[in-house]
């Protein structure tokens, strides 16, 4: 498969020259390895049980690697992250290490944090520049900028686009499938998950079968706040014999650490006068196309309608698909700036901004996710009240839409639809 560029390259190529070890993080087949092996002069791919078995009888071994020394799927033998943190705080030079995993190990593997040694990245599925679907004619650095700069260009794109490129994924060796075979790859991913991936973290789940419903529950939510609890009575309609919260708790730790659940989290800022900011997270698989599997919904459901139970709303459910596109995209986007990505709501719901990206210097870019194309003003009117209550810290406002023209509305707020936003 022909490697297609992903936006963490030239920062993966900076922190390489200038750190001894960099941490590439992520979900299985977002693609860490096709990036990072084009880097290394040597690997040690700890998923192939030969390998794994060597390095497990004597960690050391990784340190005898060519720099740059790519160590895949490390945290199947979480003894050689000490072994490149001593390596590390022993002077080893820049580009020494390149550890890639899809998974965090659990508190219990006691390792060391490895803090002002080791940095980590975290990659995700492509975002809609990286599937290279369309000309990006908006950067989302000018617009980080606080310059407000121009907005404009066309994309042919529409709703049915967008429901077509949700459901083919970002994964790469999904996307890249013919269609009629990526629902059953998605259905081989999620499978594995539940079936294979979490034992490999040595965490043994009693019902695979509870599990993946809670996971469609989860997928179902997408893009909202809904109660834990709620997942879990949707999760298991009609049963007596509910997964315990505990074991629902256990479920959200493993698949977060498993990168398959990115929730959103609040905005809380410690410097604005802002009151009654809610605290709960947005749900978000770590791509929606697995959301749109989990709950058996397809193109035509999704945009023509649907006479299934779980997709009467559809809808409501494109739009929180297409909110949950829009998020992946903007946190690729992020990373590069070190811009966090929240969401904002008041507790009552009386406000709410679908995304706050916030730069180091507490500045933030306030943008709204919406389906449609047509913007009026009570689309926009949150953007207004919160650059009303944080004076000169907005840098812009922008409406992501599935619509085809870009432009600035008379009062300011940029309208991109969501193809043409790239870099």
């Amino acid at each position: 498969m022909i490697y297609q560029p992903r936006i963490v390259d030239a920062q993966l190529d900076d922190l390489i020259r200038m750190l001894p070890a960099v941490v590439l993080e992520g979900a299985k087949a977002v693609g860490k390895t096709a990036t990072a092996e084009r880097r290394a002069a040597e690997t040690f791919s700890l998923d192939r049980e030969n390998t794994r078995r060597t390095i497990m009888s004597d960690p050391s071994l990784v340190l005898r690697g060519r720099p740059p020394t790519l160590i895949d799927e490390w945290q199947r033998v979480p003894a050689v992250w000490d072994e490149v943190r001593y390596a590390v705080d022993h002077g080893d030079g820049a580009g020494r290490f390149l550890l890639a995993g899809s998974a965090q190990p659990s508190k219990a593997a006691n390792l060391h944090s490895g803090a002002g040694r080791m940095v980590s990245l975290t990659m995700r599925p492509m975002s809609l520049p990286e599937r290279a679907v369309e000309e990006p004619t908006i950067s989302f650095s000018e617009l980080l900028s606080g310059t407000r700069p121009a907005v404009e260009g066309a994309t042919e794109l529409g709703v049915g686009d967008y429901a077509e490129l949700i459901v083919a994924s970002g994964f790469p060796g999904i996307c890249s499938a013919e269609a009629p075979a990526r629902p059953h790859l998605l259905n081989g991913y999620i499978r594995r998950i539940v079936e294979h991936d979490i034992l490999a973290l040595g965490a043994g789940v009693r019902r695979p079968s509870a599990l993946l419903a809670w996971l469609a529950a989860y997928g179902a939510a997408t893009a909202t706040t809904a109660s834990y609890s709620n997942l879990l009575d949707a999760a298991t309609p009609g049963v007596d014999a509910k997964p315990s919260k505990e074991a629902a708790a256990a479920y959200r730790d493993l698949l977060t650490r498993m990168w398959i659940l990115e929730p959103l989290p609040a905005w809380t800022p410690s410097f604005a006068h802002l009151r009654r900011l809610g605290q709960a997270p947005k749900h978000h698989l770590v791509d929606p196309a697995l959301a749109a599997r989990l709950v058996g919904a397809t193109v035509g459901s999704l945009v023509r309608g649907t006479s299934e139970p779980q997709l009467r709303r559809d809808t409501t459910f494109l739009s929180a698909l297409f909110e949950s596109l829009a998020t992946q995209t903007v946190r690729v986007l992020a990373e590069p700036h070190m811009a966090a990505v929240s969401h904002l709501r008041m507790r009552g719901g009386e406000r709410e901004i679908d995304l706050i990206v916030a730069r180091d210097d507490l500045r933030v870019l306030a943008i709204e996710v919406k389906m449609g194309s047509d913007i009026g003003p009570r689309d926009v009117a949150h953007l207004h009240w919160l650059e009303g209550e944080l004076p000169g810290r907005v840098l812009d406002k922008v409406v992501l839409t599935a619509g085809r023209f870009a432009h600035r509305r008379p009062d300011g707020v940029a309208v991109v639809p969501l193809a043409l936003l790239g870099p």
